[in-house]
C-alpha cells in the first residue's frame, strides 16, 4: 500500500499516457467519422489529465477548452456537413498504408531509443522552479500572466492580429456572393 501512494503519480502518468496514445491510434483506425472525433476528445482530455499531473493547471484547463470544446465542436459541425455517403464509396487513403505503417514503426522506434538512452528522473509532484516576483513565489496561472503580459505582451498581440486577419480572411473566402 505504501508503494502505491509513493508511486500514485507515476501510475496516474502512466495510465493518462497509455489512454491518450491508444484513443490517438483509434482516431486514425475507425471508420466512422463520430467515433473517431470522440476518440480525439479522449484523447485531449487524457493530455489535459497529464498537464495537471505535471502540475500546469492553466495548461490544462487552456487544453480542455480550447481543444476539448472549441475544436471538437468545429470537427462535429464538419462531420455533420459532410456527406458520408459519398465518402464511403471513395478510397481516398487506402494505397498509403504501408508507408504510413512504416513511417510510425520508425517513429515508435526512433522514441523508445530516446526513452532508452535518456536519463529519467522520478516524476516529480513540486515544481521545480516557479516564477519569484517582489520575493513573492507565484503560482502556475499567475507565473503563466506575469511571463505573457509582461515579456511577452508585443509578441503575444501580434498573433492575435494574425489570427484576426485569418478569422476575416476565412469569412471572405466563404462568402457565396
Amino acid at each position: 500500500m505504501e508503494s502505491l501512494l509513493t508511486n500514485g503519480p507515476a501510475l496516474l502518468f502512466y495510465v493518462f499516457a497509455v489512454l491518450a496514445v491508444g484513443a490517438a491510434v483509434l482516431v486514425i483506425t475507425l471508420r466512422n467519422p463520430v467515433y473517431s472525433a470522440i476518440s480525439l476528445l479522449v484523447t485531449f482530455l487524457s493530455v489535459a489529465a497529464l498537464f495537471l499531473l505535471r502540475h500546469a493547471e492553466f495548461v490544462a484547463i487552456v487544453q480542455i477548452f480550447v481543444y476539448g470544446g472549441g475544436v471538437m465542436v468545429l470537427f462535429l459541425f464538419v462531420i455533420m456537413l459532410v456527406n458520408l455517403h459519398r465518402l464511403r464509396e471513395m478510397q481516398i487513403f487506402g494505397v498509403q498504408w504501408p508507408v504510413a505503417a512504416a513511417i510510425g514503426l520508425l517513429f515508435v522506434v526512433l522514441i523508445g531509443l530516446v526513452a532508452s538512452v535518456t536519463a529519467f528522473g522520478p516524476l516529480n509532484p513540486i515544481p521545480e522552479r516557479l516564477v519569484i516576483v517582489d520575493g513573492e513565489v507565484l503560482g502556475n496561472s499567475e507565473a503563466v500572466a506575469w511571463m505573457l503580459f509582461r515579456e511577452y505582451f508585443v509578441p503575444f498581440e501580434i498573433v492575435s492580429l494574425f489570427l484576426l486577419v485569418a478569422m476575416i480572411g476565412a469569412v471572405v473566402l466563404a462568402r457565396k456572393e
